[in-house]
């Protein structure tokens, strides 16, 4: 019974085993961790169809996508949380802060694109991260670039949607 137990332990397909951590790709010498969240394949599904891992597709629309989405659920806060919350002007408040936001985000993105960044290794989440993806000055500032005006873009449609809802709800019912 012991034998069984101890050959058990090596044996990653024995159900026993199933919830325990191994050593990413079984390489007990790099340094991430395989755990049940970060291998599992709707975890693996959902990072690699971001746009950041999303292979075949430009910095320029990986930089669009991520800024219009950050645009946008930034825009909430500060109409919503902040101290022009209840006054008349306080989504045009939230969409300047937002922009403000955006505008200093997209500083820290240059200022990281000039710094020669290190490029993406593989890990357990996402085996293939994209080469062509950020492994140049140019490609993050194009990044950078593309994510300031998706950004912009993404605060202004919430601010759109945000001031005319009662017109929105009207035309739906």
């Amino acid at each position: 019974m012991a034998q069984a137990v101890d050959a058990s332990k090596n044996l990653p397909s024995d159900p026993r085993n199933r919830e325990v951590v191994f050593p990413p790709f079984r390489d007990p010498q790099k340094g991430n961790l395989e755990t049940p969240i970060n291998a599992s394949p709707l975890t693996k599904w959902f990072i690699n169809n971001l746009p950041a891992y999303r292979p075949g597709i430009t910095p320029s629309r990986r930089g669009l996508e991520v800024g219009m989405a950050h645009g946008y659920w930034i825009f909430g806060p500060f109409a919503k949380l902040g101290p022009l919350r209840d006054t008349a002007n306080a989504n045009l408040a939230g969409l300047l802060a937002a922009i403000g936001l955006i505008v200093l985000l997209t500083a820290g993105l240059s200022l990281y694109a000039n710094s020669n960044p290190p490029k993406a290794l593989a890990s357990v989440t996402v085996p293939n991260p994209p080469v062509d993806a950020f492994n140049s000055k140019e490609s993050w500032n194009n990044f950078a670039s593309s994510f300031l005006i998706g950004g912009i873009g993404g605060a202004v449609v919430a601010y759109f949607l945000t001031s005319n809802l009662g017109v929105i709800q009207g035309l739906f019912g």
